[in-house]
């Protein structure tokens, strides 16, 4: 599945966005608006983008617990060599010590996430800012086609500004739309991408 990121000028373009599509058959779980005006979205009846779309909490929980879990590794390693306890220490120990490192780690990295915007959309957030609207569509591969006929025939002012091949991979690469809407959509509509 892939993700489009279309910006729209206005709420009235977002929402015939979403009416457009779902005429089409795309579900409304698969469109969600990233805009600075929330109550407008909720008296159109849009879906407002999450807080797993809008924040980089999974991306920065998942660094937190890798580093969380070395770090628990070496404090693991360390008591061990230096052996500062009068008794021995069983398997279990330092098992709960790599454990509880882990989890600390992934704590403070879900913390550290909530702090800042997702890094795939944090590039938008200033034409959000200005008023513009980030419409999310998430679409198969065989509704790729229908979605780009919707929007070029009854939307052109809703602009392609990037495609992510999996949004919810928060290390993936997400790609940056710039020329024709021809070479757009043959690059995006491409499986390999």
């Amino acid at each position: 599945m892939k993700c489009l990121y279309y910006l729209s000028p206005s709420l009235i373009s977002a929402q015939g966005v979403s009416d457009d599509l779902h005429k089409a058959g795309i579900s409304d779980w698969f469109i969600h608006v990233v805009s600075h005006d929330e109550a407008g979205l909720a008296r159109a009846h849009l879906h407002s983008s999450n807080y797993l779309e809008t924040l980089d909490i999974v991306r920065e929980a998942i660094i937190g617990t890798l580093l969380g879990f070395m770090g628990g590794l070496i404090i693991a390693l360390v008591i061990k060599l230096i052996d500062p306890f009068p008794i021995q220490l069983t398997l279990l120990a330092y098992l709960a010590v790599v454990i509880v490192c882990t989890m600390f780690g992934c704590w403070v990295g879900g913390l550290d996430g909530w702090a800042h915007k997702n890094r795939k959309i944090e590039r938008f957030m200033a034409d959000v800012e200005a008023g513009n609207h980030l419409i999310l569509i998430y679409a198969s591969q065989r509704q790729l086609e229908v979605v780009f006929d919707v929007m070029l025939a009854r939307h052109p002012e809703a602009k392609l500004v990037a495609s992510d091949s999996r949004f919810m991979n928060p290390f993936s690469k997400l790609k940056v739309i710039k020329g024709a809407p021809q070479s757009i959509r043959t690059e995006v509509v491409s499986p390999l991408t």
